[in-house]
């Protein structure tokens, strides 16, 4: 890649992206001196999952939907964690060519998103847990990470939704989990599939039913990153039910509690899961389509 085409992609505005990934890391620094102590390595790793993860999806989000890239090749855990090292020593465009390497093998936008940048973001809030960089390496990991996620999304070709009619879906974490991660990024992949989709960032459980009243969607999705009472759970998902100003909203559950128990889907009243935010979205738009047909019949 010659470098008149890599300032084209990365040139423009890479100082401001630059300062919006130091700015909450930096606050961490001031915090500590010498080798971090150990409320300062947690809130590091809180940042890099509540702040600098969600920004690298809504930097990179442009609303284009390509439901053909759906089931691509997979990325291999191998792969995944070799790849992670590699924000540490190689500048944008060549990370980009690293990337473009599994998209030209079959890997789709949201795969390399799933399996390969945010696992790599991630390492880099384990690496310096370690003690294994420091606050440079972490800040200019993560803002090249970022721009190859800008590069690869605005490359992405836009596609007639999956479905004919857009549906539309609120996604949010359980309230009380401080991982929104999973949510932004299940939403992200639904809207490239043509969905009208949003996603509620750290809600109490009033902002959710709030938003589910406010407006018919045809699908809810709760995201957990931790466990909880499966007893919560349903009364969340009956609560979300009372208030839907869409009677026949169909509600998924997903995070780990769930893919190592499928049965609390059916124990809290849901009406589906899936293993991760491509198989979710299958499962969706299964769920969509039964309805609308239920509703014609009704008709």
């Amino acid at each position: 890649m010659g470098d008149s085409k890599a300032s084209s992609m990365f040139g423009a505005g890479s100082a401001v992206f630059r300062g919006v990934i130091s700015a909450p890391l930096e606050r961490v620094r001031r915090r500590a001196s010498g080798p971090p102590p150990e409320e300062s390595r947690d809130h590091v790793n809180a940042i890099i999952e509540c702040e600098i993860i969600p920004r690298l999806l809504m930097a990179h989000h442009t609303g284009a939907a390509s439901p053909k890239s759906r089931r691509t090749r997979p990325i291999h855990p191998e792969d995944a964690s070799r790849f992670a090292m590699l924000p540490l020593r190689l500048e944008a465009a060549s990370l980009l060519e690293e990337v473009d390497a599994f998209i030209a093998e079959g890997s789709s936008v949201e795969t390399i998103c799933l399996a390969l940048l945010a696992p790599a973001a991630r390492m880099l809030g384990e690496m310096w847990d370690r003690d294994e960089c420091d606050f440079l390496d972490v800040t200019m990991g993560l803002w090249r990470l970022q721009e190859v996620m800008r590069e690869i999304a605005a490359r992405a070709p836009a596609d007639l939704p999956s479905l004919k009619v857009p549906r539309s879906a609120l996604f949010a974490p359980m309230p009380g989990d401080q991982h929104n991660f999973g949510a932004l990024m299940i939403e992200e992949v639904f809207s490239r599939a043509g969905w009208h989709s949003e996603a509620l960032v750290k809600p109490e459980r009033r902002d959710l039913l709030d938003r589910l009243a406010a407006r018919p969607f045809d699908l809810a999705g709760l995201t957990l990153s931790r466990d909880c009472p499966s007893a919560a759970l349903a009364n969340l998902v009956r609560a979300m039910r009372n208030a839907s100003a869409n009677p026949r909203i169909a509600v998924l559950v997903g995070g780990r509690m769930i893919n190592e128990n499928p049965g609390i889907v059916e124990e809290v009243g849901a009406d589906g899961t899936g293993a991760d935010a491509l198989a979710a979205l299958e499962t969706a738009e299964k769920l969509v389509k039964v309805t609308a047909l239920s509703t014609q019949t009704l008709r």
